[in-house]
């Protein structure tokens, strides 16, 4: 029961990185986007197409039934941990290279009140990190089972 939990919480983390780019970026925001250079528009499909590979071999590797069955789980967890970690070092690094956590034809930060303050709260950012959670979840079921 421990792993198929972790399975769970494996597809979800990959499926936001794999299925939610291609629902936020293959559209008028991002990959079509007239106000980005061709060149931008190039990257941001090519990274779509990648995570979806990507997401597509982890799920491969989740669900076919098989021999290694916890070295596969491990194996998904390192892919996942590649996206999330490129990502958080990207949102670092931001300051180096004039980047920014998102575009005004794109999606805005949403405000959220916490405890009387009103914070605005990135979907990348959100995303990204709740998916960081359940992979962290999901490793620490794998190694508990």
């Amino acid at each position: 029961m421990t792993l198929l939990i972790a399975k769970i919480l494996l597809t979800l983390a990959t499926l936001g990185y794999s299925l939610g780019t291609v629902i936020a970026d293959l559209n008028k925001t991002h990959s079509t986007n007239p106000l980005w250079t061709p060149h931008a528009r190039f990257h941001v499909v090519w990274q779509v197409l990648s995570y979806s590979g990507f997401g597509l071999l982890a799920l491969l590797l989740t669900w076919t039934p098989g021999p290694y069955e916890v070295e596969r789980l491990y194996l998904v967890c390192i892919i996942a941990f590649v996206v999330f970690a490129a990502f958080f070092a990207t949102w670092i690094a931001m300051p180096m290279y004039g980047g920014t956590n998102y575009d005004q034809n794109g999606y805005p930060p949403s405000p959220v009140r916490i405890v009387g303050r009103t914070i605005m709260l990135d979907a990348n950012f959100t995303a990204i990190s709740v998916q960081s959670v359940l992979l962290v979840v999901a490793f620490m079921l794998i190694l508990a089972r």
